[in-house]
């Protein structure tokens, strides 16, 4: 029998915002949940931190650089470019990660995946003529 797959809404990353991560159902195993991401800003050197919707892939965390289907890219994004190393959380676990895009091929299956787990993600394909980037995030010790 094929695995469930969890469903996230817009619903559930509002609730995250407004509690500041306090309310959120999914932890660091889950396959699809929400977490912090926190990135050095490449003009200020300064932390900077969103909140995202991820998918795991096998021991990295994929999230989508959507600008909710703007045409430019979000802040984030090119922070990480500049530099990939960022930090995450998920409820009271914080870890570093390194951050690189996805190739082509990985872009394509982790779309699909993250489509199905949060099917909002859809609309942002459509409304923008960008190619929307997935950044893979790959714990380090």
């Amino acid at each position: 029998m094929p695995e469930k797959t969890a469903k996230l809404s817009m619903f559930s990353l509002i609730l995250y915002n407004l509690t500041g991560g306090r309310i959120q159902m999914n932890d660091a195993q889950d396959p699809v949940g929400l977490f912090a991401l926190t990135t050095t800003g490449r003009k200020s050197g300064q932390p900077r931190t969103v909140s995202l919707i991820y998918i795991k892939s096998g021991s990295a965390y994929a999230v989508a650089a959507t600008n909710a289907g703007r045409d430019k890219h979000p802040g984030w994004y090119f922070n990480l470019l500049s530099n990939p190393q960022v930090m995450v959380r998920i409820k009271k676990q914080h870890f570093k990660a390194v951050a690189e895009t996805a190739d082509p091929a990985q872009r394509k299956q982790l779309w699909e995946q993250l489509v199905e787990a949060a099917p909002m993600f859809a609309r942002y394909e459509r409304t923008t003529s960008r190619e929307i980037p997935m950044v893979l995030l790959r714990p380090v010790e």
